[in-house]
């Protein structure tokens, strides 16, 4: 015998913000994510104990601009100089935007929504990149605004702020695709730690290894290709060949040429495949 209940269900007549909207809402939560937003308090520690690293130099070096009027920071080497800080934090925080959906298997439930495998990884690259982005940005417009405000001898170094926040959006868009793929890998947060942190070991350490090499051997100019293993090298190679901004090298030269720049497209081109692979295959799991 059959019975019908009523369990109060009533259709929904508010406005349908559509697939532009939910695809927006997924990316500022996967940002609110990075950033500990909206989860236990522990999960903040890591990312903001890394911004306040990043922001340690740029406070000193306002304090030393106003005392001897020079600058001790460059805007284009920034990110070199603290790449150590940003790999840090993208292999901690890449994981956290791609494993629990992994882990969990709630990707078909995404899709059972009006948002593709498309619209997903571009939330998802957007995130990471946002947050990326912030994390040098911030300080270099915060050294800007120092600089500005301790009035130094001269024009302001607007050029080289602004060559500093191009190089600094291309680095993020970089890093994020390329640590969401190494992290997509797997869904063991751990183990995506452990991925992101060891391909920029191996190319941190490569790098100077393989210069060292042709150096010594002869070959100074094809040695001037290692240095765009690492990528933090590259874009810097990148920034140097658009802007004509000093190399942050050793030796002081890149290969000539827009060979960074095909380089970085390549490479961004690639992770993002890799992503779009990765969760087809996972959405039909």
């Amino acid at each position: 015998m059959s019975e019908i209940y009523d369990i109060g269900y009533r259709h929904y007549d508010g406005p349908r913000l559509g697939r532009v909207h939910t695809t927006t809402a997924l990316g500022v939560h996967s940002l609110r994510a990075i950033f500990g937003l909206g989860r236990p308090a522990r999960s903040m520690i890591v990312p903001y104990s890394l911004v306040a690293i990043m922001m340690f130099p740029i406070v000193v070096s306002i304090a030393v601009m106003s005392m001897v009027q020079q600058r001790t920071i460059d805007y284009s080497g920034y990110a070199v100089v603290m790449q150590a800080v940003i790999a840090i934090f993208l292999a901690a925080q890449s994981p956290t935007v791609v494993a629990p959906d992994l882990r969990h298997r709630v990707l078909p439930l995404y899709l059972s929504r009006p948002v593709t495998i498309t619209e997903y990884v571009s939330a998802k690259v957007a995130s990471m990149t946002v947050a990326l982005f912030l994390l040098v940005a911030v300080p270099l417009t915060v050294m800007y605004a120092g600089e500005l405000l301790v009035d130094m001898p001269g024009p302001p170094h607007t050029g080289d702020y602004l060559s500093g926040l191009f190089s600094a959006a291309v680095l993020a868009v970089l890093l994020a695709t390329v640590g969401l793929a190494l992290s997509a890998l797997t869904p063991r947060r751990g183990l995506g730690i452990a991925s992101v942190i060891t391909v920029y070991l191996l190319s941190t350490g490569a790098a100077p290894m393989i210069y060292a090499a042709l150096y010594e051997s002869g070959n100074q100019s094809a040695g001037q290709w290692g240095w765009l293993i690492n990528p933090f090298w590259l874009v810097d190679a990148l920034q140097s060949w658009l802007f004509g901004t000093v190399p942050h090298v050793p030796d002081g030269a890149y290969p000539a040429g827009p060979a960074p720049l095909f380089i970085v497209a390549a490479l961004i081109a690639a992770a993002v495949a890799v992503l779009s692979i990765r969760y087809r295959k996972a959405a039909s799991q």
